[in-house]
Parts: C-alpha cells; structure tokens; sequence
C-alpha cells in the first residue's frame, strides 16, 4: 500500500519515471534534491558524461550545441527501454527540448513532469513545457 505522502504516486512506477529538472538548483530545493535522490533513478547531467573528456573550447556556439546532442543522444539510446531517469542542465534551449521530444517519440515513451528547480532555465523551455502540460512547481514537489 502505497503511504498517504508519497508525491509521486501519480507519476506511476518509480522505476519508470522520467523527470527534467530545469535550472539550476538553488538551496531552497534542497528537499527536491533529497528527493531526487532518493529515487534510485539514473541521474545524467551532460557536463557529467563530458567529464573524461579532454577539455577544449569548441570553435563555436553552435559546434557546442551539436556536441551536447550527441552526448545526449549517446546516452539516450543505450540506456535501457522505458528505463526511469532524472535529467539536470538538459535540455537546456529549444531546440534540445524539441530533439528530447523527438527521442521520447521515437522510443514510444514520455515524461513523467519537468520541474523548475532553481534560477537560470530558459524562458522558452519552460513555456515549451508548461503548453505541453508537463510543468510541476518545485514546491509542489518538496513540500
């Protein structure tokens, strides 16, 4: 049975679930982070799969861009199908928001709510999910 508390009943199994976190996480979610945490839930963040690599200032904004697609993209077809996942500083524009999008279709799966976690996410992002009907406040969250 499934406690009166538990916040996330409504997301389905916990092992599923598909969350974005969206800015950068200040300390006043630091309930959310606890929560997230406690998930058991793979936790990938593309300057974490940048880390072993040699670091070198790309020639422009938009080779960036590109390489942290295909970071992204790496790791979102190898994981497991329908395997549950926190995702942090990703997407982090449109334009990756609309290509996560597209590899949720494509893997016939979706997101389970995306969060404002802190200051500094992309106004467009989050209007981006907020139409889409999958924007949760923090607040609601780690109250």
């Amino acid at each position: 049975m499934t406690p009166i508390n538990d916040l996330f009943t409504r997301f389905g199994p916990p092992a599923k679930t598909k969350f974005l976190l969206l800015g950068s996480p200040d300390f006043h979610s630091e309930n959310l982070m606890n929560w997230v945490r406690s998930l058991n839930l793979e936790h990938v963040s593309p300057f974490a799969l940048k880390g072993p690599e040699i670091s070198r200032r790309p020639a422009s904004a938009a080779a960036e861009e590109a390489h942290r697609l295909a970071l992204m993209r790496r790791w979102f077809f190898a994981r497991k199908p329908d395997a549950g996942f926190v995702l942090t500083d990703f997407p982090a524009t449109l334009l990756q928001a609309l290509v996560l999008d597209e590899w949720l279709d494509a893997r016939d799966e979706a997101l389970s709510a995306v969060v404002v976690a802190g200051p500094g996410s992309s106004e467009s992002v989050v209007s981006h999910y907020r139409t889409l009907g999958l924007l949760v406040e923090a607040s609601e969250l780690a109250a």
